[in-house]
């Protein structure tokens, strides 16, 4: 493992290089714009765990309490703003040829920084999908003005989230499946690597052949498997990444 601040010169040759970029982030990278991570004693709500109400369970059993704490959710997040870790992102979709994000992350920032190739592996707290129809929509009113929220054809809506006990969308994990063995570099932000899907992707873009660099707060279980891990905070080393790979 490399635990550097900058980018080592294979590094930087490879992102420069690079036709087709992925990259993978968790949340790490919104927690430097102030998102809570609902875990632990932080993550309680009327002293339920997240785990207690991101079911399909919890949704059948008391769908208004489900949604209550997904409208105070939002609210939380409703001021938050793009950092920087979010905008270097945003800048690279439109600098490289082929360019994917997939994200485990449901805020929104990325969407709000720019980015419009992606994938979102876990959803979207500000969509909602019809229970009737599946059809899926935006709705970023906040606070909801009736909980839990009707589709217009009158049925109920739910989250467009990924719940505890959820397989993920078929499409999406697949388009993430082709990415990360298509990609000639792959960045790693904010990811604990651990939560699959999504931590075996890297793994997948170095056995078919990409530089995968990790960026995060601390050591991960693939730290030693990729190519360099790059320790501190998300927003700062994308911005001398992008620095250095751009003023060569």
């Amino acid at each position: 493992m490399v635990s550097v601040y900058h980018l080592m010169n294979s590094g930087k040759d490879a992102l420069i290089s690079a036709k087709n970029v992925v990259v993978l982030t968790g949340a790490g990278i919104s927690a430097e714009s102030g998102v809570p991570t609902f875990r632990g004693e932080d993550g309680l709500w009327r002293n339920f765990r997240a785990e207690e109400l991101a079911t399909p369970e919890a949704f059948e059993s008391n769908p208004k309490l489900v949604w209550e704490w997904y409208d105070w959710r939002r609210q939380l997040l409703k001021p938050l703003k793009p950092n920087k870790g979010h905008e270097v992102i945003a800048r690279f979709e439109k600098r490289f040829p082929e360019f994917l994000l997939i994200t485990q992350n449901v805020d929104g920032l990325h969407q709000k920084a720019g980015n419009k190739k992606m994938v979102e592996l876990h959803g979207n707290i500000w969509k909602v999908r019809c229970l009737r129809d599946g059809k899926v929509t935006d709705n970023f009113e906040t606070p909801l003005s009736k909980i839990p929220p009707s589709c217009e054809c009158g049925a109920m809506l739910r989250p467009h989230i990924v719940w505890f006990g959820e397989s993920l969308p078929y499409d999406a994990i697949q388009q993430a499946y082709k990415a990360a063995n298509e990609c000639d570099v792959m960045l790693v932000v904010g990811t604990s690597a651990v939560v699959q899907p999504a931590a075996s992707l890297p793994l997948i873009a170095k056995e078919h052949g990409a530089y995968v660099i990790e960026v995060n707060a601390e050591e991960t279980p693939i730290s030693d498997v990729v190519n360099e891990s790059l320790i501190g905070k998300a927003g700062e080393i994308l911005s001398e990444i992008e620095r250095l790979i751009w003023s060569t």
